[in-house]
């Protein structure tokens, strides 16, 4: 596990050799929150690096234990962008699925995700990974909004026949979110 002490340690011996290099203060904030994450995370949810050096980039899966994607694995990739805390995370969802606030091509439809929101729940400085994660989460149950849709077809779908729309969803968990 990184910590921030390493990373001091990292700086400090790099910046003999190039004094112009310093952890950003994305790293620190990063440093922080995933050990924060990795004793907080929802059991719905699981992170994992590619590389453990780099906070920036990882991957979230989550499970659904309930709702219509109830069985389902989603993958998506997350990207903290240099100017975090300013800015959001840049987030896609890697599997296809069927559901009105992801596209079929993974955009994803969460206020929290945009820097200008127009209801005022959108991306702040006060944000964390964590409040990511969790809206990521919730989009498969509490924060489902139909109202407000990405995936107008899906939205409109399940408005005229619920069944038919539950019945798109196995299909597309069945074919591209299997466990």
């Amino acid at each position: 596990m990184i910590t921030l002490t390493r990373k001091k340690k990292e700086s400090n011996s790099s910046s003999i050799a190039d004094s112009t290099k310093r952890i950003s203060i994305r790293e620190f904030l990063l440093v922080k929150e995933v050990q924060e994450l990795e004793q907080n995370l929802q059991s719905t949810c699981k992170i994992s690096f590619q590389d453990p050096n780099v906070l920036s980039d990882f991957t979230l899966v989550i499970t659904p234990n309930e709702g219509f994607w109830q069985g389902g694995r989603f993958k998506f990739s997350i990207h903290v962008p240099e100017e975090y805390n300013m800015a959001p995370p840049k987030v896609k969802c890697l599997t296809k699925l069927w559901h009105p606030n992801i596209s079929v091509e993974g955009d994803i439809c969460l206020s929290l995700l945009r820097l200008n929101s127009i209801d005022g729940l959108g991306w702040a400085p006060t944000r964390r990974l964590k409040d990511v994660i969790w809206g990521l989460n919730s989009l498969f149950t509490d924060l489902l909004n139909f109202d407000d849709p990405l995936n107008i077809e899906a939205a409109e779908q399940y408005s005229k026949d619920k069944d038919k729309f539950q019945a798109k969803v196995r299909e597309y968990v069945s074919a591209y979110a299997r466990r």
